[in-house]
């Protein structure tokens, strides 16, 4: 009997350290690997993890490449461009010896912006290896993401943390709230100014120390709906098989264990979140290995998209404008303590707002000057 393991993607992660760390700076940003391994185990199970730079120079970054498994490639110190071309040619030496000597690595990760990398993709697709592009929107090269075969941008990944501390989140906008645009309308934009999410944005996902059985299950829930919809998306036909979402869930945390939430085994705390209505398990492929899914729980959903329409109108007549992106989470929950997007299977706030605009609950706009979304209820939509 084969196992089910053969058919599972193996990766090996390449990342060019000074590229990234400093693209994300940027925009605001810290790069931590652990949100780009989270996402990436959605998709495989992690062979190599290789960082490259040097070190003496991104000392305070150490420490969370060390606590993600990474394996820090040292690249002396020498001139600028000496030293950069050093790090990308030992990092593309790297992955061509592993392509060449390790068939079954069969999807390879590079984690850089830089268009110098563009023919390293190329040869690893000649190999017939799977190519992931990991780079930071705005100071990623034009090139680089369309010789990909998929090409993430850190930015967007949901859990990145701000260079002040705050939690990211891929646009999820648990910080503080900012000024907001002048109100969409029919040619013309009035108002604003006012501040949306205020200075009271203590509001976070961690649960408070020495958490009640409930929250440990309320935790375990988001888990599994944000594991099995980062499956669902990386999957060309959408299929999660129960197996398949136990190993992802491992990746993600080598520690979980069913046990720790009071079930005696995967098979019985998947039955419980289908009881709660979570999940909907059918016949799989296999026999025991069901196949998982969203249960149906649309009259939750819209709630949640009406929730969110009812704060966007109440912040647009107390701003006279259309209220930002950020800051907003911290309003859906002042009016609804506890909501999270991650209840209904979106991997961040971002990701449930356009969702909305999708349905039609409400309009979103990118203004470029401020580099932030606003959303509004059109005039003609409202009550």
């Amino acid at each position: 009997m084969s196992s089910p393991d053969q058919h599972e993607e193996r990766l090996a992660v390449y990342i060019d350290h000074e590229n990234v760390a400093i693209g994300a700076r940027s925009v605001g940003l810290r790069f931590d690997p652990k949100p780009l391994t989270d996402a990436l185990a959605e998709r495989g199970r992690l062979i190599a993890r290789r960082a490259y730079a040097d070190w003496n120079l991104f000392r305070d970054d150490r420490r969370g490449m060390v606590d993600a498994n990474v394996e820090l490639i040292e690249i002396p110190q020498r001139g600028d461009s000496v030293r950069k071309n050093a790090a990308d040619i030992q990092m593309a030496v790297d992955a061509m010896e592993l392509a060449l000597t390790r068939d079954f690595v069969s999807t390879f990760v590079i984690v850089s912006g830089d268009s110098d990398f563009t023919p390293l993709v190329g040869k690893l697709r000649e190999l017939n290896k799977r190519v992931i592009g990991v780079g930071v929107k705005g100071s990623t090269s034009a090139l680089l993401p369309g010789s990909c075969d998929e090409f993430l941008f850190y930015d967007r990944l949901d859990g990145v943390p701000r260079l002040d501390g705050r939690g990211g989140g891929g646009g999820g906008g648990d910080g503080a709230g900012r000024k907001g645009r002048s109100k969409k309308t029919s040619g013309s934009r009035r108002g604003g100014g006012e501040k949306a999410g205020g200075a009271e944005t203590a509001a976070t996902e961690a649960a408070p120390a020495g958490p009640s059985s409930e929250s440990e299950l309320r935790q375990l829930e988001r888990l599994v709906t944000r594991t099995l919809s980062g499956l669902q998306s990386s999957s060309t036909d959408g299929v999660v098989l129960s197996s398949n979402l136990k190993r992802a869930l491992l990746r993600k945390d080598p520690t979980f264990a069913e046990q720790d939430y009071g079930f005696r085994g995967f098979r019985e705390m998947l039955r419980h979140l289908e009881t709660h209505k979570v999940l909907v398990l059918t016949e799989g492929s296999a026999p025991g290995d069901p196949q998982v899914d969203f249960a149906t729980r649309s009259n939750d959903v819209d709630e949640a998209f009406a929730l969110l329409r009812r704060t966007v109108e109440e912040l647009m007549k107390e701003l006279g404008g259309d209220p930002p992106l950020s800051g907003l989470k911290d309003q859906v929950r002042k009016r609804q303590e506890g909501f999270s997007e991650k209840d209904f299977g979106y991997s961040g706030f971002l990701q449930f707002c356009k969702a909305a605009v999708a349905r039609g609950v409400l309009q979103m706009d990118w203004e470029q000057d401020d580099e932030e979304y606003y959303l509004y209820v059109p005039e003609s939509d409202g009550a």
